[in-house]
């Protein structure tokens, strides 16, 4: 399955320079926590960073000496954005979010351009449904077996 039917297209974006308070604002509005941090060139979107309510949490509520209104989500976000091509299956998803360990990637188009995302969340439903497929796919082949090769009665 590629990442293009799986990923969610319901985004929550933000500008690197949007202070904090309007990001926290948003993520509890939309009900997320994460925004992808965005870039607009002619018109279109780039994902250029992800800010998450914990890189909020860590970066500055626990820090000290930080003042929260001087700071803007460019001055958050994680630094190294993993991204997934939307045309790219599952598994190239799975091993990328393991290798930049992230939960969540924002999924781009050939030329680059934002189109949706993908969750470590969206991963696992999918995952599921297809490993309950395949134990109903055994179980149904032991079930034909037995309907095609009775057991012979010893007696």
């Amino acid at each position: 399955m590629k990442i293009k039917e799986m990923c969610s297209r319901m985004l929550a974006v933000i500008e690197p320079q949007t202070d904090l308070r309007t990001a926290a604002r948003l993520m509890r509005d939309h009900h997320v926590g994460s925004l992808i941090v965005v870039e607009k060139k002619d018109g279109e979107l780039r994902p250029v960073g992800i800010i998450t309510d914990r890189d909020i949490v860590i970066s500055v509520v626990a820090a000290e000496d930080v003042q929260p209104e001087t700071l803007t989500a460019g001055d958050v976000m994680g630094g190294d954005l993993a991204l997934v091509d939307e045309e790219g299956g599952m598994f190239e998803a799975i091993e990328a979010m393991s290798d930049k360990g992230a939960r969540r990637m924002p999924v781009v188009d050939k030329k680059g351009r934002l189109v949706g995302i993908v969750t470590l969340d969206d991963l696992l439903r999918v995952l599921a449904s297809e490993l309950s497929g395949l134990a109903a796919a055994v179980d149904n082949a032991g079930g034909r077996e037995v309907q095609e090769h009775p057991a012979i009665e010893t007696g």
